[in-house]
């Protein structure tokens, strides 16, 4: 399985935090499944930084320098992924996470999330 990990996902895993559900662990440490990270999600991380949502994270320089130590794929942002943020149905607000969908839906992945929001579209998703 092609795994997308939402933004939580990726920042409760690099940080080894207590919300990473036992499943999603599981999902993670399972070899057979290809892991990827999009650059939406450093972007979003940069602006949390830089709003001081993020306390116990310094920068999002430290966050890319600890996914590059983990089996993981940084996903660029294609205009086919934003073409298709144009057609989703308008579940969510947040458009880090339409972005992400669309980047799901056009790659054939499956988002390891916790959002119920991003469970209400037609992506396959997992917790």
């Amino acid at each position: 399985m092609k795994l997308l990990l939402d933004t939580h996902a990726a920042l409760w895993w690099v940080n080894e935090h207590e919300k990473l559900s036992s499943e999603a662990k599981l999902l993670l440490l399972n070899d057979d499944h290809t892991l990827y990270i999009s650059i939406v999600s450093a972007w979003e991380i940069a602006i949390k930084v830089s709003l001081g949502k993020l306390p116990g994270l310094s920068g999002v320089g430290v966050f890319l320098a600890k996914i590059k130590d983990i089996p993981i794929n940084l996903l660029p942002v294609t205009p086919r992924h934003v073409e298709v943020v144009e057609t989703l149905p308008f579940l969510h607000r947040d458009p880090f996470d339409r972005l992400l969908v669309a980047i799901a839906k056009t790659e054939g992945m499956t988002i390891l999330t916790a959002d119920e929001n991003i469970h209400k579209y037609d992506v396959p998703s997992v917790w």
